[in-house]
């Protein structure tokens, strides 16, 4: 039986988690298969100030399955903001959630040693162990009143690209430009990339050169994951995924758009069978993607991740 703790989360049991696992991977899976024609996965986004889940109350931006999953209840329900907060948080900011809305659900991973880092929304494998998990039901900002709109600060525009362009400097990682594809050879540990001006806007550039660094992550020198997958592998699909959500949400945090790739549909079956044998899977995914973001920005000079 699942039991509530003193601040009203739901705290967890095995098949609690089982189910929360399955219900997130439902939406996701729903959320890909919502477009027809369309491949278009639930972390594209326009780069605006939704693009990145945050707490309403604390500032902080969701990590991890809960960056995914929030995306996913943005994309079915057509939320304009990506600001978030539980019941209990909204009424604290003087809002009110409206009557017979109904609340995305979150999850966060308590240490059970009050010296351990605070909660995670990316803990997997043995680190479980060590943590309880914790359900949270949280509501948009478009499904409340009473609530006015911070004045938000932007990207300037004219920054954008040199930001980026910083960005995937610090990484360290060797780029050779004027190849046909995009791709990362891990034999040289090298990426390949066409030339800037054949890309039809800046925002796909950085969004390729972005995604494919996010393979060369998974170096042995670096992150040291499995990259000797085959095309229409388990371990292939996984990779990508990863990977493609770590592009997602490194891209939300630089104010930049993520729209699909026009290779992303022969990718599509290969993710949701993916997705389909294993509700655990896209957790894992994202957790791995979150390593990858994070790992990215502590490249960064004065930087940390987000969140």
């Amino acid at each position: 039986m699942s039991r509530l703790s003193p601040s009203g989360a739901l705290i967890m049991n095995s098949s609690d988690r089982c189910s929360v696992y399955e219900r997130i991977t439902a939406e996701i899976i729903a959320a890909i298969e919502a477009g027809p024609g369309e491949i278009v996965m639930p972390w594209h986004h326009d780069g605006s100030l939704s693009s990145r889940p945050v707490n309403a109350v604390t500032g902080k931006a969701y990590r991890g399955i809960n960056t995914l999953a929030l995306w996913a209840a943005s994309c079915g329900l057509k939320f304009e903001t990506g600001l978030w907060a539980t019941f209990k948080q909204w009424a604290e900011l003087g809002a009110q959630v409206r009557k017979g809305e109904r609340g995305s659900s979150i999850v966060f991973w308590k240490p059970l040693n009050p010296r351990a880092e605070e909660d995670s929304a990316d803990c997997e494998g043995e680190a479980r162990r060590s943590f309880v998990a914790r359900g949270y039901c949280v509501f948009n900002a478009d499904q409340v009143e009473g609530f006015e709109f911070p004045a938000a600060s932007v990207l300037a525009e004219s920054e954008r690209d040199a930001a980026a362009d910083r960005f995937v400097a610090a990484l360290e990682i060797d780029i050779r430009y004027g190849e046909s594809s995009a791709y990362y050879r891990p034999s040289t540990d090298t990426v390949h990339l066409p030339e800037f001006e054949l890309f039809r806007d800046a925002a796909s550039f950085y969004a390729v050169a972005i995604h494919e660094c996010g393979h060369a992550s998974g170096a042995k020198h670096r992150l040291d994951r499995d990259l000797m997958g085959r095309f229409g592998t388990a371990t292939y699909a996984a990779e990508e995924i990863c990977v493609e959500l770590a592009s997602g949400f490194v891209l939300a945090d630089l104010g930049i758009a993520h729209h699909p790739r026009p290779d992303h549909a022969s990718y599509i079956e290969s993710w949701l069978d993916l997705l389909r044998d294993d509700s655990r899977a896209i957790f894992t995914a994202a957790s791995k993607a979150q390593q990858i973001a994070d790992w990215m920005w502590l490249q960064q000079a004065n930087e940390k991740p987000p969140g």
